[in-house]
């Protein structure tokens, strides 16, 4: 996602018996570790994207920094490599931070082993798959959460990153369907008006998708007039979503892992602009990105999402830290911004990203965490 602007196992019946029992355990850990861990202080995240060319020691040099300068952890795209974070988690934990596996998920640019398969690919109502026709950007190719070979295939690679030592997390950006609608900001960038569901940008209307909602149903959404207003076949995305999250976070607890999810900024926005419906899901922790100059609102709106989004979770035991985009943002706007956050129920701040920082960035963080000490 952030790139708009800048993305089973089978067992006899006592195995199944055995393995429910661990995953039972492992999430019962987890619950209490993060029950544990809610009186910590507000937590400070960046995302940062690994780079296979730089050396151990600029990424030692890198993450001291981060730690020097008040970050708690750190999220590592590695383009889901699972190698590269084996070798990245040590240098980072060295330098007391918590790494988070960070993976894009549903969208899935120069994924080889998709790439061998077209039939994966999201489809159109106009009938174009992102395989071959991408929506918005070349980057934009969006895998069908619906095949059983691409979900299967997604949560290989969720596997694979659970299964790293020293990470906390599998953190699942792009979790959801291509925007329907970029947020208002953005639409200048693309030349778009986008005042209903154009056909172009609403996904998925593969043959699997149609045939397992024709048959559920009774009805084929390729016949609708209206697509955008029959609730069973927006709900029916929405659930493929959610059942992707829900197995990977079966994952994440079998490997004694946390789940998490960069989300859009609050869910009843995300339901409507991207499928995604994240208050629904099983989740530990969302991050959702809420970068206010993409929705040409100002700095308080932070606090409003934030509000939204932490109302919609309660009941859940999943936490809310809020994202916040730093390149817009100067240093008395982002102590502003994180105060939003603070109050308004947030359990820390995730800051997209790492190479944006600033020594007046770096600066507003020590003043808004004494800040917040005093309330």
């Amino acid at each position: 996602m952030k790139y708009i602007y800048y993305l089973l196992l089978a067992f006899t019946v006592t195995a199944c018996g055995n393995s429910s029992a661990k995953n039972d355990s492992a999430a019962t850990k987890k619950s209490e570790e993060k029950t544990n861990s809610s009186n910590n202080d507000f937590k400070y995240w960046t995302w940062i994207t690994a780079s296979p060319e730089k050396s151990d020691k600029e990424y030692s040099e890198e993450f001291r920094k981060y730690k020097e300068n008040g970050i708690d952890a750190v999220l590592i795209n590695t383009e889901a490599d699972a190698q590269l974070l084996s070798e990245l988690a040590p240098l980072a934990t060295e330098q007391g931070l918590e790494v988070h596996a960070w993976m894009f998920t549903v969208n899935r640019p120069g994924d080889e082993e998709a790439q061998k398969h077209p039939d994966w690919y999201a489809v159109s109502r106009d009938g174009k798959s992102t395989f071959d026709q991408p929506p918005y950007v070349g980057y934009y190719k969006w895998l069908c959460p619906t095949r059983e070979e691409s979900k299967n295939h997604i949560l290989s690679l969720v596997e694979g990153l659970a299964k790293v030592e020293g990470v906390e997390s599998v953190h699942l950006d792009y979790i959801r369907y291509s925007d329907i609608f970029l947020p208002i900001g953005l639409l200048p960038k693309y030349d778009l008006e986008q005042n209903e569901e154009l056909a172009e940008f609403d996904f998925c209307y593969c043959e699997v998708c149609v045939a397992e909602f024709e048959k559920e149903h009774h009805k084929n959404p390729k016949d609708f007039d209206n697509p955008a207003i029959d609730m069973e076949w927006k709900q029916f995305r929405l659930n493929k979503v959610k059942a992707i999250v829900d197995e990977a976070y079966k994952i994440a607890h079998k490997n004694d892992k946390y789940l998490t999810a960069a989300v859009f900024p609050y869910p009843e926005m995300a339901d409507h602009m991207v499928r995604q419906r994240w208050d629904k899901w099983n989740v530990d922790m969302v991050l959702p990105m809420i970068y206010q100059n993409f929705y040409n609102e100002e700095i308080d709106w932070i606090g409003f999402a934030t509000g939204q989004g932490v109302k919609d979770l309660k009941g859940t035991n999943t936490e809310l830290h809020t994202g916040i985009y730093l390149p817009e943002l100067n240093g008395e706007e982002l102590v502003n911004a994180i105060k939003f956050a603070y109050e308004n129920g947030a359990k820390g701040a995730a800051f997209f990203d790492g190479g944006a920082f600033t020594d007046e960035h770096f600066e507003a963080l020590k003043k808004a965490r004494e800040l917040l000490k005093e309330e």
